[in-house]
């Protein structure tokens, strides 16, 4: 008994746990960098709402159709469509904020509010669609929680935040170089089109997986890379790793005291999360204001 705990309960938990902190992490890094702003979070241009709508017109719609193909292809409908609701998302703001070629950080800052309010209201729609068993599973999903976790949602999980864990890495040097402006990252033979293509994907993939497996769960993507740049510095060749590896301990973390502090019942660890990352990211957003004051 103690080893079907470990192994068919604990380890899987452990280790979708771990893959949802180090994604949104470092798509809060990624995106820190492309935005060149150290409170940047994929939750601002969008992709965060994208991905809640793709996962909840999946739960509504999808998985009635979803229960005629085979297991084995099922068990992948909630990441494939939290990962196209955050990529759809992320087009149109991408198209919306490109002109002759040229990407304006400000303008998909602008528009990713009016589309989050946009998708917040589809979203709104769809649940009140929903029945009573849609309506739990919504209501609690929501909230982020781990504790639906098994080896078949993190095999489900797993391709969308492995692949672009290839290509994340290489994105260091030219999110280093779009620190020093873009017109600067271009002197320098960076391809800033690519290179915020290939970023926005990403991050797109890592936090649609995330919002499938856990649900929303806030502040993780902005508070562990802000630390760590104050910490570390702000070179991405190093900052990205660090903010895989504490995102995914400050996750595990978080579960931990999620399961023991209403022990027996079980504290959804977005409430959890958005209790003690709200009043951090409060503070350092107002100790960032007193020092441009200064």
């Amino acid at each position: 008994m103690p080893d079907v705990i470990l192994w068919q309960i604990r380890m899987p938990r452990v280790l979708v746990g771990a893959m949802v902190g180090a994604a949104l992490a470092v798509s809060g890094a990624v995106m820190q960098g492309l935005f060149r702003n150290p409170l940047a979070d994929p939750g601002l241009v969008g992709i965060s709402a994208g991905a809640s709508l793709g996962a909840v017109t999946y739960l509504v719609i999808g998985a009635p159709l979803a229960a005629l193909l085979p297991h084995a292809l099922a068990i992948y409908g909630l990441p494939i469509s939290a990962a196209i609701g955050g990529l759809a998302a992320t087009l149109v703001l991408y198209r919306i904020a490109t002109r002759e070629g040229r990407t304006s950080i400000a303008t998909m800052l602008l528009a990713g509010i009016a589309l989050a309010a946009l998708v917040a209201a589809m979203t709104g729609l769809l649940i009140y669609m929903a029945d009573d068993r849609q309506l739990r599973d919504i209501t609690f999903w929501s909230l982020g929680s781990l504790g639906g976790a098994n080896w078949e949602k993190a095999a489900a999980i797993a391709p969308f935040l492995l692949v672009p864990m290839i290509a994340v890495p290489l994105l260091a040097d030219g999110l280093d170089g779009l620190l020093l402006g873009e017109a600067t990252a271009r002197h320098l033979g960076i391809g800033v089109e690519t290179l915020k293509r290939v970023a926005i994907a990403a991050v797109a993939a890592y936090v649609g997986a995330a919002v499938a497996a856990a649900g929303p769960i806030a502040f993780v993507g902005i508070v562990v890379p802000h630390v760590l740049r104050l910490a570390i510095g702000p070179r991405h060749r190093g900052l990205l790793p660090a903010s895989a590896l504490l995102g995914a301990v400050l996750l595990l973390a978080a579960d931990a005291v999620a399961r023991t502090v209403v022990a027996p019942a079980e504290l959804p660890i977005g409430i959890l999360t958005a209790l003690f990352g709200a009043p951090l990211f409060l503070w350092l957003l107002l100790k960032r204001r007193m020092l441009v004051d200064l």
